[in-house]
C-alpha cells in the first residue's frame, strides 16, 4: 500500500511544475544529447550516448516518482486551518525557555521539509513534539546535546515558504 504524501497547496504546486518541466524541457535537452550522440557513430563505445541514456533513466525515474506522490497526496489548506492547536500546515513561534530566543517554523509534511528555510517536518523530533498542542504549553524535544524545552508562543495559519 502507497503511503500517503502531506502537502501544503504550495508544495502541491511545486511538484506539478517540475513534472511539467522534467516531461516538456528536459526530455527535449536529453532527446536532443541522444540524437547529438548517435551522430558520433558506434553507440557501444560512446561515453556521451551512454551519460544520456543514463539522463534520461533518471528523468524518467524521477518524473514516475513525483507522480506517485501526487496520486497519493492529500493536500492541505494552510490558509484556513484551525489555530487553537499546532497541525501541519500551521506556523508556530516557539520560545527557548532557558535562553529566551523565539523561533519561528512551518510545521509540513515530509516531501517538503526544508530545516534551513524553517519548514519543519511532521515527523521530525520538533514537528511530532509539536503536533496537538496547544499556544502556552511547553514541550521538551530531543537533541544530541540533551533535551530543548519550548513553549509555544503563537500558532498561526499559513505555512511560510
Amino acid at each position: 500500500m502507497d503511503r500517503e504524501v502531506i502537502l501544503t497547496e504550495e508544495g502541491y504546486r511545486k511538484l506539478k511544475e517540475e513534472i511539467e518541466h522534467l516531461s516538456t524541457v528536459k526530455r527535449r535537452e536529453v532527446a536532443e544529447r541522444i540524437k547529438e550522440a548517435r551522430e558520433f557513430g558506434d553507440i557501444s563505445e560512446n561515453s556521451e550516448y551512454d551519460d544520456a541514456k543514463n539522463e534520461q533513466a533518471q528523468v524518467e525515474s524521477r518524473i514516475q516518482m513525483l507522480e506517485q506522490k501526487l496520486r497519493n497526496a492529500r493536500v492541505v489548506d494552510t490558509e484556513h486551518i484551525a489555530t487553537d492547536t499546532v497541525s501541519i500546515g500551521a506556523r508556530v513561534t516557539l520560545k527557548n525557555t532557558k535562553s529566551k530566543e523565539e523561533v519561528e517554523y512551518s510545521i509540513v509534511g515530509s516531501t517538503e521539509a526544508d530545516p534551513r528555510n524553517r519548514r519543519l517536518s511532521s515527523e521530525s523530533p520538533v514537528g511530532k513534539a509539536l503536533l496537538g498542542r496547544k499556544k502556552g504549553e511547553k514541550v521538551n524535544v530531543p537533541a544530541p546535546r540533551g533535551a530543548i524545552e519550548y513553549q509555544i508562543v503563537k500558532i498561526s495559519a499559513g505555512a511560510s515558504s
